[in-house]
């Protein structure tokens, strides 16, 4: 992952991109003072990156209805990024506060 000019990492971790209709893509999540950038952690993945201003709302949910690990963001094209990350309190409100 390459930073812009003035970006600064504040949180990474272990988390598993869940696409429509796939079980899931294991990567990193990182949060930048500029941008959520996620990388896959295996080759066939692709890297996803979203800009704060593309944020509509970030919402959890939990996986298999019981794990508190669930965060969806919605973004204002009406799509929906969700991730399983542990924590998810402290992601959506650091990710809350930057938009």
């Amino acid at each position: 992952m390459k930073l812009y000019p003035n970006e600064m990492v504040i949180k990474a971790a272990d988390t598993t991109y869940l696409s429509n209709g796939s079980e899931g893509v294991r990567g990193k999540l990182v949060l930048t003072n500029q941008r959520i950038y996620f990388v896959p952690g295996s080759r066939t993945g692709q890297n996803l990156e979203i800009m704060p201003e593309d944020i509509e709302e970030v919402m959890q949910f939990n996986n298999r209805f019981i794990f508190p690990t669930g965060m969806n963001i919605i973004t204002r094209q009406g799509s929906e990024i969700r991730f399983l990350v542990k924590q998810r309190n402290d992601w959506i409100g650091m990710i809350v506060r930057m938009c």
